[in-house]
């Protein structure tokens, strides 16, 4: 069903913020419900992320409505929740085509719009940025306001601490605005989730409340100020003291689903100075039943029926590598008890549900916090526990000095799983894993495993847990080939590749899940294939055989070509002094925009069509 924009005659009149400015305050819950409905209907259609979305509808107005966006600054963190004020911004009559080809990005982009003023796709980062829009503020004196949105989820990450921190010790004009829906993407998890509950059901408060009612309770009247006063307290002092210790202002929690209340406050808040922090409490799926009930299934969708109660049904396929993954770990971890798996809030990403039910004792979900993750594997290890790191490829990213530092100079045993290297596909530029090869490579110690299909995957998984030291395997998102995993937790001889077919004078040696886009090219020119398998260290001496018979190499992986896989043969052919002509094939030197896999590897020169087209043109 097509979106007819004069189904909604207000929000026809706010394509962009100055026009939603004209309207009357009053009408600003009908606004609301019109931009509701048509996020329900362009999502449904487009696929992308939703229940966030629900969540901040009532927010992103007001939003927008009290603030001269974009000369003053609005910084979203992550994004997920960012579709409303796409809407608002001048994008509404292209949602449809978010995530995909040519189509709107996943998250704010700084190259899209000028009202998005960051683009982002890792979560916590948006105090720090606003933090330096506003010092920059300062400077210029033009009265410029910032404010930065950050979930309850996002805000245990480390950064945002920091932020915060530095944030009140500076004391610029700012305002933060805590999202508080208890969720990220999965439940949240965590000392800080717990701290107000824990707060208010201490002793101390508990006798303070319930002797007050206890004296009050023969006087109706008073009772029921003493009532009052109890929500006073809880809602609005106990929470603050912690973020006003950090030098802000605090300010709540009030509804973030009341827009009138939500425009007074903001109007307010737009003129203190300092740093302040306003508190407001939605609901993830708000406005949509069935993403109410399921946020989590909701948080990122498929196009469904906006009539449905659930979401549809997957069909039937081959199983993904993170199924491989999540069956091996519970496999294994049965056979040992020494296994303990660690994610950074990716536990439905990374298909740990059925580890973190089986084996609760041995599972810790760390929260948005990456470098923790890794370092209390560290740590774990030191103890004799055998540690595995489920993380994505982009999100070791921030790992990356506890990996050298904490992990690897010291030659711990951490087996890391890392999940959607390679091309990922429609969330774009921030989540594609094309470095993981390059920026891993270069560290001492470390094993690199690159798996072609799902056997492979669940024999490397444990071969990097029976090695004694830091070990990796990188696969990709989506299905795998369709063969059978097989039961066994069978390990691979480290370091050795394997032949796939047998030709003359050109070898493609592939690392990874390009092995399949090769193999037709491998039979039209009659070239050896290898399924190299180990990045680091390298089969050196199959290198050295092939140089007998070889005049050619071509170097295929799914990561940059910088640095990357290709890189390591070349410098192996180098200090062997072996005699080969060089073509490395991968992702190139830029960023990689959204689309479909099959778009992307299209677009890249990856597929086997274009594989065996640029071969051909190179010999």
């Amino acid at each position: 069903m097509s979106l007819d924009i004069k189904d909604y005659p207000l929000l026809a009149k706010a394509n962009l913020p100055p026009e939603l400015r004209q309207l009357p305050q009053e009408q600003l819950p009908k606004v609301c419900h019109e931009l509701r409905d048509y996020l329900l209907r362009s999502v449904s259609q487009s696929s992308g992320h939703f229940a966030s979305g629900l969540g901040t509808v009532e927010l992103t107005v007001a939003l927008h409505y009290v603030y001269q966006t974009p000369f003053d600054r609005l910084i979203w963190d992550v994004g997920h929740q960012a579709y409303p004020h796409k809407i608002l911004t001048g994008r509404r009559d292209r949602m449809t085509s978010i995530r995909q080809l040519n189509g709107l990005h996943p998250f704010p982009c700084r190259e899209e719009s000028e009202y998005d003023t960051l683009t982002v796709g890792h979560s916590s980062t948006s105090i720090s940025a606003a933090l330096g829009m506003a010092l920059a503020a300062r400077v210029e004196q033009q009265n410029r306001k910032v404010v930065a949105v950050i979930g309850d989820g996002a805000i245990t990450a480390g950064m945002a601490f920091e932020a915060l921190n530095h944030a009140g010790e500076v004391r610029p004009d700012m305002l933060v605005i805590l999202n508080d829906n208890e969720m990220s993407i999965s439940e949240n998890v965590g000392a800080l989730n717990r701290y107000f509950a824990r707060i208010l059901s201490g002793n101390f408060y508990t006798s303070l409340r319930e002797g007050g009612k206890r004296i009050l309770s023969g006087i109706p009247p008073l009772h029921e100020l003493a009532s009052r006063a109890e929500e006073h307290f809880k809602g609005m002092v106990t929470p603050g003291t912690f973020f006003e210790e950090l030098g802000f202002n605090y300010i709540g929690p009030i509804d973030g689903h009341d827009v009138g209340t939500l425009v007074d406050t903001l109007r307010n808040m737009r003129q203190l100075k300092g740093p302040q922090l306003l508190h407001v409490v939605t609901k993830k799926g708000k406005g949509y039943a069935p993403a109410e009930q399921d946020p989590i299934g909701y948080h990122a969708v498929s196009k469904f029926d906006p009539q449905a109660t659930q979401p549809a049904a997957k069909k039937a396929s081959s199983p993904t590598f993170s199924n491989i993954f999540g069956q091996w770990v519970c496999d294994m971890a049965e056979q040992d008890s020494k296994l303990h798996a660690i994610t950074p809030a990716m536990r439905e990403g990374s298909d740990l549900v059925q580890y973190s039910k089986r084996f609760p004792e041995r599972y810790y979900d760390v929260a948005i916090a990456e470098q923790h993750a890794v370092t209390l594997a560290a740590g774990l290890a030191i103890e004799g526990l055998k540690p595995v790191v489920a993380i994505y490829s982009s999100f070791l990213q921030r790992g990356y000095d506890q990996l050298i530092h904490d992990i690897a100079l010291q030659n711990l045993d951490v087996t890391f799983a890392i999940d959607r290297a390679g091309i990922v596909g429609a969330d774009g530029a921030t989540h594609q894993g094309a470095f993981d090869i390059s920026y891993m490579r270069c560290i001492p110690n470390l094993v690199i495993m690159a798996p072609s299909d799902e056997l492979e995957c669940r024999q490397m998984l444990s071969t990097a847990y029976h090695y004694q030291g830091p070990a990796a395997v990188r696969y990709p998102r989506g299905s795998a080939t369709g063969i059978s995993a097989g039961a066994a937790l069978d390990t691979l001889t480290i370091g050795k590749a394997n032949v796939v077919r047998r030709g003359s004078k050109l070898a493609i040696l592939a690392f990874g899940p390009l092995l399949h886009h090769a193999t037709d090219v491998a039979e039209q020119l009659d070239a050896t294939l290898v399924d190299m398998r180990f990045v680091k260290p390298l089969d050196l001496e199959l290198l050295k055989q092939l140089s007998a018979d070889h005049q050619a190499l071509v170097t295929l992986e799914d990561n940059a070509i910088a640095g990357g896989a290709g890189s390591a043969v070349n410098e192996a052919v180098a200090l062997l002094n072996l005699r080969f002509k060089l073509l490395n094939l991968g992702i190139p030197d830029h960023f990689v925009r959204h689309g479909s896999q099959t778009e992307l590897y299209q677009e890249l020169g990856l597929d086997a069509t274009s594989l065996s087209r640029r071969i051909v043109d190179w010999l």
